[in-house]
């Protein structure tokens, strides 16, 4: 078991929902913690508030689409804490919306962000990870890379690509001691998801999930937490679902 003191780790998506609740998980586990975030409004709220409690946290501004930003992002960890051991490659974006009326750019954006940036991270995380023996690369893919969705079609297209990409790097550094996994949540409470915002539609989300309730975040960072630990677990999706893909 890999124990994550002391550990480096960057998080995408960092500065609220699931990445949020994965880096205070990181960090109550001793881990050194990178926020990145495209909304740097955002991110410098949450290091300012978790360095009242933790020393070891940086926010770092980034937009996962632009190669060169990843390539930045990593630079700046390794120049900051000396290293690199874990990613969790989480920022991703959504668009509902009738296929035949979506254009060029809409599904090119998701694809960008949920599926090209999956691999800026692996890869400049890889290249650091070589260097010092290994590490652990964890990607949010969902259960819709699974099952279909109407109106989903990029973001199912690229959370299905998250899974083989998944599984094709964990096979690629196996016997280089880096271990490559993703956690597939199902609908997560959070502040655009709830039974305010979304009245009766809500309650038809909630009936898809056999457990009785959409999960949390903190339910997926828990996930996340188990997938950087166990040293025996490589190429796989963990379904954090509440029994949707059972079905």
């Amino acid at each position: 078991m890999t124990n994550l003191q002391e550990k480096v780790a960057i998080i995408t998506g960092g500065a609220s929902g699931i990445g949020l609740a994965t880096v205070k998980a990181f960090l109550e586990k001793g881990a050194k913690v990178v926020i990145a975030d495209y909304n740097e409004e955002a991110g410098l709220s949450v290091e300012k508030e978790l360095k009242e409690t933790y020393d070891n946290v940086l926010f770092v501004k980034v937009n996962v689409a632009e190669e060169k930003e990843v390539e930045d992002l990593v630079s700046k960890t390794v120049n900051h804490f000396g290293k690199l051991d874990i990613i969790y490659n989480n920022a991703g974006i959504g668009i509902q919306k009738p296929s035949h009326e979506m254009t060029a750019e809409e599904y090119k954006r998701v694809i960008a962000i949920n599926q090209e940036g999956v691999f800026y991270g692996a890869k400049y995380a890889i290249r650091e990870m070589l260097k010092t023996g290994g590490g652990s690369i964890i990607n949010t893919s969902s259960i819709l890379g699974t099952v279909g969705e109407p109106n989903a079609l990029p973001y199912a297209a690229s959370k299905g690509a998250v899974n083989l990409m998944t599984k094709s790097l964990a096979l690629e550094y196996a016997n280089r001691n880096i271990r490559v996994n993703a956690v597939a949540p199902g609908f997560i409470e959070s502040g655009l998801v709830n039974k305010e915002a979304l009245g009766d539609f809500y309650d038809g989300l909630v009936a898809k999930h056999p457990i009785g309730r959409l999960g949390n975040p903190e339910e997926i960072a828990h996930a996340v937490v188990f997938l950087a630990e166990n040293d025996f677990v490589t190429g796989t999706t963990i379904h954090v679902d509440g029994g949707y893909t059972a079905k």
